[in-house]
């Protein structure tokens, strides 16, 4: 790449889809952090489900976008099946590979990004080959906005150039065991989450929970299962009406009306979406949801110590999160629902050694990631012909 284009303002695109909600979130996250870091870079942020079919097919032919189909199994709690179902899917992307890679190509020659980051998996073969044939010497990144991979093709493809930014030590032994070189690897300390999650005021606690109708001396726990909810959290509020609870439910109105109409000797607030999170973890002395990397990480950052169940239900991705939370010994970790009060007895006996745990978890991941993707970006318009590599504000965390 010339000089002259290395001093252009860069337009990086962040790809993402709205699966789950998550990595929309960590797409926002982090266009968020490139811009507070103060990267001359105009960033973009690109739907793959409406690069692949800008005509809305699937919603004409089934009345909904693909990724809500995946969204109301959530809500409803229908994941039994979704490991095995996983595999076919992977198996239907291997097979479409090559026609999903030529409307791909399309986009980056119309489009002519800089760098390309991806926040999602399974697509990255197709996205990353389709970078390379389009737009050679361009850098494509994959942001894992999980704690670790679930191989294989979910998000460490093998036999690939791209760049890796890896949330845990356990990411990283699966790159280098998918053969990535030390250079395409890149530690951060943690998960991405929002800065919100780094900018909490001291509040009166005692004071905002009983303008809220909550006890001010009671251990209150936050139960939340992503935007979609769960109607796991009715099970748990039934089986715990001597706690009490803020009960999340993000986009899903139903469930919030079910759990206010639950009878209950505990207060409780009961929440329908809401952008502040933070606030209410600030509130709580305690989380208990499904191991999702995003809400694990944001309640140890506000220092919950969390209770979260890991069954053949659980999201294939999400089982390691479980084994995460006991190696760092920031909460418990149950096979089912129905052993949620034991936990919830075990983790108040013992809140402070829990609570304390989390605070030795330091994560700065949100942070890290704009100096990484900036060395990746300089390296990549650094001269070929020896010349010194343009240094980055940072390096990766950990290396």
């Amino acid at each position: 790449m010339t000089g002259a284009r290395a001093e252009a303002r860069r337009t990086v695109d962040l790809v993402y889809f709205n699966a789950g909600g998550g990595h929309r979130a960590s797409a926002l996250a982090l266009e968020a952090a490139i811009q507070r870091a103060g990267l001359p870079w105009t960033v973009r942020l690109v739907n793959l489900r409406e690069v692949l079919d800008p005509n809305d097919g699937f919603r004409k032919l089934t009345g909904m976008d693909p990724e809500d189909v995946y969204n109301k199994r959530l809500a409803r709690g229908w994941t039994l099946g979704l490991t095995h179902e996983l595999k076919v899917l992977q198996a239907v992307i291997r097979w479409a590979r090559p026609k999903l890679v030529r409307p791909l190509q399309q986009h980056w020659l119309a489009t002519e990004p800089d760098m390309v980051i991806s926040l999602i998996p399974n697509f990255n073969r197709s996205l990353y080959e389709s970078v390379a044939t389009a737009l050679p010497g361009v850098p494509y990144v994959t942001v894992l906005t999980d704690l670790a991979d679930h191989p294989p093709h979910f998000w460490i493809e093998k036999g690939q150039d791209q760049y890796l930014v890896c949330g845990s030590q356990k990411a990283v032994q699966q790159a280098r065991a998918a053969g990535y070189a030390e250079d395409r690897i890149h530690l951060t300390s943690g998960m991405m989450i929002r800065s919100a999650f780094y900018e909490t005021q001291p509040i009166d606690q005692a004071a905002e929970r009983r303008r809220l109708g909550l006890d001010p001396d009671r251990p209150t726990g936050l139960v939340l299962f992503g935007g979609q909810g769960s109607r796991a959290m009715l099970g748990i509020a039934k089986r715990l009406p001597d706690v009490q609870l803020i009960l999340a439910c993000g986009q899903n109105e139903s469930l919030a009306m079910a759990l206010r109409a639950q009878p209950a000797k505990a207060p409780r607030l009961v929440l329908g979406f809401t952008p502040d999170v933070a606030h209410y973890m600030q509130l709580s002395d305690f989380f208990i949801g499904k191991p999702g990397p995003g809400s694990v990480s944001e309640a140890v950052q506000l220092h919950l110590p969390v209770i979260v169940v890991c069954n053949s239900w659980t999201l294939p991705q999400e089982r390691y999160n479980a084994q995460w939370v006991r190696e760092q010994g920031v909460g418990l970790v149950r096979s089912s629902y129905a052993k949620v009060p034991g936990a919830v007895e075990e983790l108040v006996r013992d809140l402070e050694r829990y609570r304390a745990a989390t605070f030795r978890v330091q994560n700065r991941a949100v942070f890290e990631i704009p100096a990484i993707l900036q060395r990746i970006l300089a390296q990549a318009d650094a001269p070929v012909d020896g010349e010194q590599i343009i240094p980055s504000l940072a390096v990766s965390a950990g290396r």
